[in-house]
Order: structure tokens, then sequence, then C-alpha cells
């Protein structure tokens, strides 16, 4: 079954291929069309909202079956920002590097003088897969937990990996291997819940 992931970010192509090929999905991302497609406006107000939008909207436009996911950092001290703003938190930054940079830096400025106790942070990834007619196939939302370190540290990992410090494994996430992190990340764990609805 060919699936369409909705990006156009390669790190996610690849953590999600490597959930859903070994159960038999082809998984393809918008690089496999020649036409470029008008990205569906992410005004909604939760991570599902925005998911839906783009699930839909790209699985109409390209009239094959679409998993979008719409994911972020929530910060319990600054009561659940970034949240749904979390890729452009910082506002500034022409490429991905920048904005995560960008991005980063921001977040360590607001939460400085935190204690550690109260640095309690959350992926969150919310999963919608869609068809071209609109209709809802299944959805799905996944939880990683762990703290912000004071410093980043690694460097297998994108947006605010390298900040994300999980203690029961001593590491962040940018400090894990690609099989550790799909293990146990937000987005592997809704994956795992969208596989289970469509294997079925």
């Amino acid at each position: 079954m060919e699936i369409l992931l909705a990006t156009s970010n390669p790190h996610k192509l690849i953590e999600v291929r490597a959930i859903l090929e070994p159960l038999g999905f082809t998984v393809i991302g918008l690089d496999a069309f020649d036409t470029e497609f008008e990205e569906p406006v992410e005004d909604a107000d939760t991570f599902m909202g925005n998911a839906e939008l783009k699930a839909r909207g790209y699985a109409r436009m390209t009239q094959v079956r679409c998993l979008a996911d719409d994911s972020g950092l929530v910060v319990d001290a600054l009561e659940g920002k970034p949240g749904v703003h979390s890729a452009r938190f910082a506002g500034v930054g022409n490429t991905r590097e920048a904005r995560d940079e960008a991005n980063n830096t921001l977040l360590l400025e607001k939460l400085e003088g935190v204690s550690a106790e109260k640095r309690t942070a959350r992926f969150i990834c919310a999963m919608c897969l869609a068809e071209p007619n609109g209709g809802i196939v299944a959805q799905s939302e996944g939880a990683f937990e762990g703290v912000i370190a004071h410093a980043p540290s690694g460097t297998n990992g994108f947006g605010y990996d390298p900040l994300f410090y999980v203690p029961d494994a001593g590491k962040t996430s940018a400090e894990m291997s690609s099989d550790e992190k799909h293990s146990r990340s937000h987005r592997g764990h809704a994956l795992r819940i969208i596989a289970s609805k469509i294997a079925q």
C-alpha cells in the first residue's frame, strides 16, 4: 500500500519509513511529484487540527492516501509553549538549520534561572491518515517525556532534540541512536498506533 507522507523534511521521511516499510507499506514524500503543491495553511490551535488540515489537503491535491503529522514541544514552565508554534518559535531564520538554532537559543533564554525539576517537557505528535475524498482513515497521538537541558548536546536529530534530555536514558534525544529514538519517540509512538489501525 502506497502512502504519501506530507513533508519536505528528510529526517521525518527516514523515521516514518523505518517504522512503516517493514510492515509492508511504501512511503513516498512530496519530492516524488513533479508538481509543487501549495502548502495547506496550518491555522488550527491543536496539533491534531493541523495534522488533519495537512492530510486532507495533500490527499486531495495528489489523489494519494496521505499521512500528515503535526508535532512540537510542550514545556510546562512556559505554560505549554512553544506548542503548535514550535517550528517558528523564534520567528527568524531562512533555513531549517537557522530556525532550529534560533528556536533553541530562545528556549534557553526563556528558561534561564528555571530549576532542573521545573524544566519538564514533552514532544507531542498528532498523526492523521486521510483519503483523497477527505475521509479520515486513522488518527493517533504520541508523547515523549523529558526535561529541557541547560545546553545542547548531540548531533543525531533536529529541532529541539539536542536540548531534550531523557532522564531514564541518561542522554538527549540527539545523543540517541536512530533505533533507540524510534522506539521511544512521540512520532514512533503515534506511528505504531496508526500502523496497528491500518494493518487490521
